[in-house]
């Protein structure tokens, strides 16, 4: 049923992906991750983490830690988010989750690295969208002086999850762009296989009041069909070109 049902939507609701994007340095790139922390990804880290593996996830985590590793030996930008709440502040409708100071609210362990890294922005973020989570008490805010001071001109953003955290972000950073907030920023490109979502069956949802069903593969790829219908670039290949000696 739940197969029929994923082939119907991308029947009705088809996400053309470019074949590939090729990563060679010509074009001034940034790469944003988007909570790739245990919280989220690491198997029975909290509230909202998998419960058991999930190949989806996994798969996400893996391309994460290959492009940071590319992109770090280049010396090209990279700007990380990172959900980290505050205990008394609720993010409805959610449990709590990723308590600040908490290995939750961490990198996955593969990425952990990336805290060491001086071409790494990271910023902690107690909200959903990561472009508002970027604001700063004095109106500024983090991400957008990331793209002008390192002039980007395409940011390629994975990480989880691809119809809740991501597609805010790329929504707001395609807004943005749009009304010249964010120049020279011309491009968003998401990586299909660089992103992920969680899964909660309807079998699951129902046995818990107040739960909305989270079919994993047919939520991920309304995230992907929404960042397109948007603005947003969706790749399925990420593929490097012949890179410069940093």
């Amino acid at each position: 049923m739940v197969s029929q049902a994923l082939e119907l939507l991308k029947a009705e609701l088809p996400v053309e992906q470019e074949d590939s994007l090729l990563l060679s340095g010509d074009v001034k790139t940034g790469l944003v991750l988007v909570d790739v922390i245990n919280g989220f990804c690491t198997v029975g880290a909290g509230s909202l983490a998998p419960q058991v593996p999930n190949k989806q996830i996994s798969g996400m985590v893996d391309e994460s830690v290959r492009l940071a590793r590319v992109f770090c030996e280049q010396k090209w930008p990279v700007f990380a988010f990172i959900d980290s709440h505050h205990p008394d502040i609720p993010e409805h409708p959610y449990p709590p989750h990723c308590i600040a100071g908490t290995d939750e609210s961490r990198l996955v362990p593969a990425l952990q690295w990336l805290e060491n890294e001086p071409n790494v922005t990271l910023r902690r973020k107690d909200c959903i969208d990561g472009f508002i989570g970027s604001f700063e008490k004095d109106g500024s805010n983090v991400f957008v002086d990331w793209v002008k001071t390192n002039e980007i001109k395409a940011i390629l953003v994975v990480g989880i999850c691809t119809d809740i955290c991501m597609l805010d972000f790329v929504c707001s950073a395609l807004s943005a762009r749009n009304h010249g907030f964010l120049k020279p920023l011309e491009d968003v490109i998401v990586f299909s296989r660089g992103c992920a979502t969680f899964d909660l069956p309807i079998h699951l949802a129902s046995t818990s009041k107040g739960s909305l069903a989270h079919p994993q593969e047919m939520m991920h790829h309304v995230g992907l069909y929404m960042s397109k219908s948007r603005g947003a670039k969706v790749v399925s290949e990420v593929s490097l070109g012949k890179l410069q000696e940093p």
